[in-house]
């Protein structure tokens, strides 16, 4: 921290007051367990903050028959209470229980995991892809709703005035599933996260996280599977394509080598088949 800066801090109790700070330059603090880890990464902790955790609406989980609702300041613990037992959301619980620590999941919010920018081990983010979740964000012109897909790849430029307010889910999920391979000696970041999941119409999403800089659908090996036999999924068979279907440009990093990234998905998507393949009501898979 330079000396003899001033620095700001506004804990707004409306959307309105937290773009009005917005608007006169502060960052956006949700629970805080990225920014304040800014100086160990060589970052300056910003001049002005706004903190959303006054704003009612934004720590809601709204769980309907249709859809699901969640508020950019719920942290990872509240999320996995409100859907854990919730079909086709098991992934998602999972991501949101098991990322970090204890700690961590207590403070660290849904719009701060994702509006973390260059992190690339985020947990929830594949696992919000496979969910084809809809980001609901304020501007300064107004409410805007952007898929969570062209969200991740812009986020840099959108949230230089944008604040994510909402995350928005069909309940069109039978089953899902998350995996995640952590080395605990470099700081429990894992390595590689592959999300899965099985629609109504029996077609499986799968998504990548921590492989390259920003999580993203593993479309060719999703199209491997559709053009595959309507049989049931089986792990060994969807471990082979997704050797055969690996695009990913792994990236380098202190947890692993990009190399190794790659290597590991193969097997990854294997445990994750077998995980859809234990869920409560697929026995149709």
């Amino acid at each position: 921290m330079a000396p003899g800066v001033e620095r700001s801090f506004t804990a707004a109790s409306t959307i309105e007051e937290a773009l009005a700070a917005r608007r006169q330059g502060a960052s956006v603090l949700a629970g805080g367990t990225w920014m304040m880890r800014d100086p160990r990464r060589g970052v300056d902790l910003p001049e002005a903050v706004v903190a959303l955790h006054r704003i009612p609406a934004l720590s809601k989980v709204e769980v309907e028959p249709d859809h699901v609702v969640i508020g950019a300041a719920v942290t990872h613990a509240a999320l996995g209470r409100a859907l854990r037992g919730s079909a086709g959301f098991e992934g998602l619980v999972a991501a949101a229980e098991g990322a970090a620590n204890p700690g961590i999941r207590r403070v660290a919010t849904v719009g701060g995991n994702l509006c973390a920018l260059d992190f690339a081990a985020a947990d929830l983010a594949p696992a919000l892809l496979v969910c084809e979740a809809t980001v609901e964000l304020q501007t300064f012109e107004g409410p805007r709703l952007l898929g969570i897909s062209d969200f991740l790849k812009d986020r840099h430029a959108l949230l230089t005035e944008a604040i994510v307010t909402r995350i928005h889910l069909r309940r069109d999920l039978i089953a899902s599933a998350h995996i995640r391979l952590p080395l605990r000696q470099a700081g429990d970041y894992p390595v590689a996260i592959v999300s899965l999941a099985v629609d109504r119409n029996k077609r499986c999403r799968i998504a990548v996280g921590s492989v390259e800089p920003v999580a993203r659908r593993w479309t060719a090996l999703e199209q491997a599977m559709a053009a595959g036999p309507a049989s049931a999924l089986d792990p060994q068979r969807v471990a082979e394509l997704a050797l055969e279907h690996n695009d990913f440009q792994g990236r380098d990093g202190k947890e692993a080598d990009g190399w190794y990234r790659r290597q590991v998905l193969p097997p990854l998507v294997k445990r994750g088949v077998a995980a859809l393949l234990s869920t409560e009501g697929v026995a149709w898979l």
